[in-house]
């Protein structure tokens, strides 16, 4: 009784409906597209990272685990201190940059000391810059664009030359030249983070507490890779917990509000139809309440018949006999 009451109130409204179940389907895809995006892009930059080949990170105070959110606020004359410390091999300044048109983190480096950190790029196409407008894209981006090499395409407002591609994740899906990077976000002479090659990972440690003991960048924070990556989850994320809540909150409200005009809806109809059928029976009551009633007084006139229908018969013959 119940199911088929619901079906016909499906039927019998179709565009009232139609609404609910668009608006319900909405709620579910918006929370699964927000943190599928969400999470995407924090799984992306974590395997990225994994790539680069570095043993160390070192990033200024208070920066964001999330690559490309803090900005590029350490000098690149830091790099001179970081070689000079026992058993660092190399000290790679990069720039990330974070865009959201379209949503990705562009990088800036210097290819020469970038490959410094094994592996190598290696060039599926094409080869390293040639010039300060030129872009080495890796094989996802190349892929999914149908671009190649000596193709140009359009990076923060400039127009850039494609002259390398590589595979992917080595860092980067799009990789500038250093300077150039610097002087289009406004960071010369600037960096966002140096990554560091030891001579060995053992003696990470000792070069952590190094870094910590030069004048100045006591609170400059030095991570191993494994460490690093470790903490990009959403607790430690500013502002990448809430965000996934408030849309969560958001969308279950919209749904709430969906099913709950639904149903107050057939609830309404509902009473309606019942208040529709109790005066239909009460009339039916009160009918049957007459008719008996008027048996009761003058007979039943299908089985006696009508006095007064004959009371009348009866005058008029009278007066047709007069």
């Amino acid at each position: 009784m119940m199911n088929k009451m619901v079906v016909a109130n499906l039927v019998h409204r179709p565009t009232r409906s139609f609404i609910a179940t668009s608006a319900i389907a909405l709620e579910v895809t918006m929370i699964l597209m927000v943190v599928a995006l969400f999470y995407g892009l924090l799984n992306g930059s974590k395997k990225s990272q994994l790539g680069v080949g570095a043993d160390l990170m070192v990033m200024p105070p208070g920066a964001s685990s999330l690559v490309g959110l803090s900005g590029a606020p350490i000098s690149v004359k830091v790099g001179d201190v970081l070689r000079r410390v026992p058993h660092v091999a190399s000290a790679v300044p990069a720039v990330w940059w974070f865009t959201q048109k379209p949503l990705e983190i562009i990088y800036g480096i210097d290819v020469a000391s970038y490959d410094t950190l094994p592996p190598k790029f290696k060039y599926l196409s094409g080869g390293p810059f040639q010039g300060p407008y030129d872009v080495i894209v890796d094989d996802y981006y190349a892929g999914m664009n149908q671009k190649k090499v000596g193709d140009r395409i359009e990076i923060l407002n400039h127009e850039f030359r494609i002259s390398g591609i590589v595979p992917h994740g080595k860092g980067c899906r799009k990789c500038l030249p250093l300077g150039t990077m610097q002087d289009l976000v406004g960071a010369d002479g600037r960096a966002s983070v140096f990554y560091l090659k030891l001579d060995n990972t053992a003696n990470s440690d000792q070069v952590e507490k190094a870094i910590q003991e030069i004048p100045g960048m006591e609170k400059y924070s030095v991570r191993s890779m494994p460490e690093y990556l470790s903490t990009m989850t959403p607790d430690n994320l500013p502002g990448f917990d809430l965000a996934i809540k408030v849309v969560i909150g958001v969308a279950v409200v919209v749904g709430f509000l969906v099913i709950f005009q639904s149903m107050y809806t057939a609830v309404r109809n509902f009473k309606i139809v019942g208040r529709f059928e109790v005066v239909h029976r009460e009339r039916g009551v009160a009918g049957n309440v007459a008719a008996g009633y008027r048996r009761d007084c003058c007979g039943d006139p299908h089985q006696h018949g009508d006095p007064a229908r004959d009371h009348v018969r009866k005058a008029r013959a009278g007066s047709v006999l007069e």
